[in-house]
């Protein structure tokens, strides 16, 4: 795999490469990734786009987040939980979504999936958090870049024995990196710690 890299963009603003030049995946970089996100709800909405970009690019789905949001009712698991085959048929045919089966599928398991964590007095934000990495990772250019991780992996298991699905490793690290469970801003980014 190919190491992190630095991109001094258009307006003069040096980011972690990935993000290249497109305003709206320069202000997800600048304003959410590796944010440090502890809201339950948007905490699920992440976890079913980072599922739902398996095998895309992240700003084909970024490109359709608030379709996302309008179509699936803003990520509110107790009315998605209750989506039966007509819903499901509905989504199918919504053209703002990446219309696969399988993950409008996991987006209501992972909906019904919560529910029961919730309903178990059990919390998504605590879980996820429970698998931050004790010692910051400091990425600096050249560094190896990661797809996953022992906290991913472990993580992974979990979620899945809890019934989410699209939650495998490789998803679930960059689910991480989302939601600031851990930062991999390269350093010299804007956004790193070290800058």
């Amino acid at each position: 795999m190919s190491g992190a890299q630095l991109r001094v963009g258009s307006d003069g603003v040096a980011r972690c490469a990935w993000c290249g030049d497109d305003p709206l995946y320069t202000d997800y970089h600048d304003r959410e990734w590796g944010t440090p996100l502890h809201d339950e709800r948007s905490m699920f909405e992440l976890l079913c786009l980072e599922g739902a970009q398996a095998g895309l690019s992240w700003i084909t789905v970024l490109r359709k987040r608030d379709s996302y949001r309008l179509a699936f009712d803003g990520f509110d698991a107790q009315r998605m939980a209750a989506y039966g085959p007509e819903k499901v048929a509905e989504l199918l045919q919504n053209p703002g979504i990446v219309r696969n089966r399988a993950k409008v599928g996991a987006f209501i398991k992972n909906a019904r999936a919560l529910c029961a964590m919730q309903d178990a007095g059990e919390s998504l934000e605590q879980l996820v958090w429970s698998f931050a990495e004790p010692e910051p990772r400091r990425v600096h250019r050249g560094d190896e870049v990661r797809a996953t991780s022992p906290s991913s992996i472990a993580l992974s298991k979990v979620l899945q024995r809890r019934g989410f699905g699209f939650v495998g490793p490789t998803i679930i690290y960059a689910y991480l990196q989302s939601t600031g469970v851990v930062d991999d801003h390269v350093t010299g980014c804007v956004r790193s710690s070290d800058s």
